[in-house]
């Protein structure tokens, strides 16, 4: 069979010998070696197996890959093009099928030989065709004793599919970084097309080959006339940041939404082809996933026929989904409750307390009286002897603040099964450094309509009886509105959401060869990839966090809602601190700012990763950018930010925030920013969540029912039996599961991670001066985690470990595999 397959291919290409014979009888001259490193296509995807093996077939009779350098020198003047560098010979891979084998998908290299050109001169980059019928990822290729330069490297990462009309060859640049201005002449015609090749042209459905990056809006997460979802982006009324286009047809429904694939099928939803995640990533992702699925999911399916899937009989029956080692007392006392908000999985919301009572910012007009009913007699019992006067101005009380971001939808979110209120939480800092809370007022809109204010009610701190039992509910749902807000504004919103535009833009606009470029990249990897999948399966209607988080079906419009408040300068951490009150400017301070809670690990742990962020950015971007007018004449930067503003957050284009971006500070402040949003913020906000919030009575999501009155049978039931209207109150049985699966995956570091301080290309630029700051910040980096160990070992500072026994480490840089509570990844990589 071989035989005749064979003699076929050798009627249609030529034989093996003659294909032989042309790549020798073109030698002579001087030559130069080259290693080109890639992988093949995966061949467990058996669809296309056979396309791999024709493709070995057509290297039996001829070469099918072929590389061309391009001159950084010399301009092709036979072409009359002084913009587009002299191309060399075209070069082979050799041995194609004697260094890869079917059954493996890891990496190989393969040899190349250029015909020397001295026209040629100093190579800037190199063409790629493929002649195959299967693509291939191509990672690398050097040149070694290049004339004039020695050693030379190409970092590609990047898949190449088979030319075709609309691409005929693949263009990848030294790795030398040239600013707009700077860049050799011969390599400026290929450096513009190649960002317009990436920016496509805004009308065609996307495929999978495509790597078109461009904009579109929120409307891909209802099912027009079934289960339909406003459109979010582009209007006064849902404002939104810009996802990744697709271009998939509208709905046959509603012109305004984009069609939805089916779930099954989710991941053939169009982002550009060197976004997905790779093979080692993928095989992960949905190993964590089948293994959620069979151990979680379908035992609770197959238990529908059962009678009590929806309830735990009791907080012991709850306990079986955890095993061992869970201490259940530890988890519901004030102390770990408070300790929380400075150091569980949602510390960047509480706020100094600067007025009593608290006041609300909403609009009177639309949502009347907001004032808080917490008085002085609900808080001065335990204030330790201190006035509520004293203890203000020794900004000693705090807040953890759930009331204005939730009343405007409180009213529409109550309609759904969901039974809930908005929360204000008072709290005291105490002699030792911990809080204490005070006071818990839950709030209603006045049933009549929104205009006549709230009706709220008081709890306080109770231990026994129904006073202790009504504290332990209240305390509940101030934790179903942290779990949501965490979820929804400090996790999605203000991570995943905001960070896809820039890198949108930063593709559209930045070449590979320029240095901002080079400094962003990395901390964008993975990241349009799960936000894909998010809108398919978490955020969508019906999705997943529809199920299991309290705003249900007005979950992502709650998210649009408090996007109006985001301001791009207030996610710098210093920033954040003093807008809560958390922290004070201090000239004197290595970080710029003095902490008002001086253990606070979130806080603490932050500006040390913080800082050595932007000393790193700082040295990059003033090795490339000396002066100010640097900044301001480098066009591609200025057409970057401007597009960013403008089209990726373009619902807050006039906002007046934005920084101009005319000086090289401002450029770093920028840079800064966006790697904590995608590195350190992330991971603090997120790889806790299966810790901390796996065990749901400790973070319940949903609430069901209100809280029990006097003189009905529910209040009588919570003086007889607290524990079960406890649990009939809080996340169900089902949801539980469901949400601890999802935690679970959502915690989980893959074997490919790539952290903070990290490259996964050592030689991803050949500028020494940056190479010698990024070992300096890596060695940094290594210093802060042996001052977080030092921390959590000192016992004075209680805050660091608390009740549970869980040092806090979700800020230590580095991890190992699974599920370990710290580990900083550059990217928003899950």
């Amino acid at each position: 069979m071989l035989k005749q397959t064979t003699e076929a291919f050798a009627g249609k290409y030529g034989s093996v010998e003659g294909g032989n014979k042309q790549r020798v009888a073109s030698g002579g001259g001087k030559k130069i070696e080259g290693t080109v490193v890639l992988m093949k296509k995966n061949v467990v995807e058996v669809a296309d197996l056979g396309a791999l093996v024709i493709d070995d077939l057509h290297e039996l009779f001829g070469n099918r890959v072929s590389l061309q350098l391009v001159s950084a020198r010399n301009s092709d003047s036979a072409a009359g093009d002084q913009l587009q560098g002299k191309l060399g010979k075209k070069a082979f891979l050799e041995n194609w099928i004697a260094n890869t084998t079917l059954l493996i998908t890891d990496e190989s290299a393969y040899k190349v030989t250029f015909d020397w050109d001295e026209d040629i001169g100093i190579p800037g980059a190199f063409l790629i065709c493929n002649a195959h019928s299967n693509e291939f990822y191509l990672k690398t290729l050097t040149l070694e004793d290049v004339p004039g330069e020695g050693r030379m490297h190409f970092v590609c990462n990047s898949w190449i599919y088979p030319t075709n009309d609309h691409e005929k060859y693949r263009i990848f640049f030294i790795n030398k970084t040239y600013l707009p201005s700077q860049t050799p002449v011969p390599l400026r015609k290929y450096r513009e097309e190649e960002l317009m090749n990436l920016r496509g042209d805004g009308k065609k459905e996307l495929k999978e080959r495509d790597r078109v990056y461009d904009y579109a809006y929120y409307n891909d997460l209802g099912e027009p006339g079934k289960n339909p979802r406003p459109v979010l982006g582009g209007s006064t009324e849902y404002l939104y940041p810009r996802r990744g286009r697709t271009g998939r047809a509208p709905s046959e429904k509603d012109p305004k939404s984009e069609s939805r694939i089916p779930l099954i099928k989710s991941l053939d939803i169009y982002i550009p082809r060197d976004e997905r995640f790779n093979h080692l990533k993928m095989s992960d992702f949905f190993a964590y996933a089948f293994k959620l699925i069979v151990h979680f999911i379908k035992p609770e399916i197959r238990a529908l026929f059962g009678k009590n899937i929806n309830e735990f009989v009791s907080l012991e029956d709850m306990m079986k989904l955890y095993g061992e080692g869970k201490d259940m007392s530890a988890w519901r006392t004030d102390e770990e409750f408070a300790r929380e908000m400075l150091a569980g999985v949602n510390p960047v919301v509480i706020c100094l307390l600067e007025e009593f009572p608290p006041t609300s910012k909403l609009d009177p007009e639309l949502y009347g009286d907001q004032s808080s009913s917490i008085n002085k007699s609900h808080i001065e019992k335990n204030l330790d002897g201190l006035s509520t006067g004293v203890a203000l101005e020794e900004n000693r009380l705090f807040i953890l603040d759930h009331h204005d971001p939730l009343m405007p939808y409180l009213r529409r979110i109550n309609t759904t099964s969901t039974k809930t209120y908005a929360s204000r939480t008072l709290l005291f800092l105490k002699d030792d450094g911990t809080l204490k809370p005070l006071a818990i007022e839950l709030s209603l809109p006045h049933p009549e309509k929104d205009q006549l204010g709230a009706i709220s009610k008081v709890y306080t701190p109770a231990k026994d009886g129904v006073e202790g039992s009504m504290w332990q509910l209240a305390k509940a749902y101030v934790s179903v509105n942290d779990a949501g807000y965490h979820q929804l504004i400090s996790h999605w919103l203000h991570t995943h959401a905001v960070i896809e535009p820039f890198i949108i833009a930063t593709n559209r606009q930045l070449s590979v060869l320029h240095p901002i470029h080079k400094l962003l990249h990395p901390h964008f990897r993975d990241t349009m990839n799960i936000n894909a999948l998010s809108r398919q399966a978490l955020l969508n209607a019906g999705g997943l966090f529809e199920a299991t988080i309290f705003p249900a079906k007005y979950s992502m419009e709650l998210s649009s809602f408090l996007y109006k408040k985001w301001v791009f300068t207030e996610q710098a951490l210093p920033e954040d601190l003093k807008k809560r009150g958390m922290a004070v400017d201090d000239p004197n301070s290595p970080h710029g700012v003095s902490l008002l809670i001086k253990d606070y690990p979130y806080a603490v742990d932050g500006l040390e990763i913080w800082s050595a962020i932007k000393m790193w950015v700082r040295d990059y971007c003033n090795f490339y950018y000396k002066t100010d007018e640097i900044v301001q004449e480098d066009i591609e930067l200025q057409t970057w930010w401007k597009e960013l503003r403008e089209e990726g957050h373009g619902d807050k284009k006039d906002e007046l925030w934005w920084p101009k971006l005319r000086t090289c500070e401002e450029l770093v402040n920028i840079c800064t920013i966006i790697i904590w949003i995608a590195s350190a913020l992330h991971a603090a906000i997120n790889f806790g969540q299966y810790s901390y919030a796996g065990y749901l009575p400790n973070r319940p999501t949903i609430s069901r029912r209100f809280m029990p009155e006097v003189g009905t049978p529910e209040y009588d039931e919570l003086v007889s039996n607290p524990e079960h209207v406890f649990l009939r109150t809080i996340t169900s049985h089902l949801q539980t599961v469901l949400g601890m699966s999802l935690l679970e995956l959502l915690s989980k570091h893959s074997s490919d991670e790539i952290y903070l301080g990290q490259r996964d290309a050592p030689e991803w630029t050949s500028d020494a001066e940056p190479l010698g700051a990024f070992k300096k910040f890596g060695k940094k980096l290594v210093e802060i985690e042996e001052k977080i160990l030092e921390r959590n070992n000192d016992k004075m500072l209680k805050n660091r470990i608390g009740p549970v026994k869980m040092p806090y480490t979700l800020l230590y840089p580095t991890s190992e595999i699974g599920i370990t509570g710290k580990g900083i990844p550059n990217s928003i990589s899950i």
